[in-house]
């Protein structure tokens, strides 16, 4: 039974670890488009 109940409980962290994968993979997408998105508005105003 322990055997099992520890099972549950690494494949639950397994997902949790996943989901937080995914938030940060987003949230650097994120940070890179903000990123570009200032560079481009600099390069614009040297023009």
């Amino acid at each position: 039974m322990t055997n099992d109940e520890e099972e549950t409980r690494q494949e639950r962290r397994e997902k949790k670890l996943e989901k937080k994968r995914e938030r940060m993979a987003k949230h650097g997408k994120n940070i890179a488009k903000v990123y570009m998105d200032a560079i481009m508005k600099r390069l614009k105003r040297q023009k």
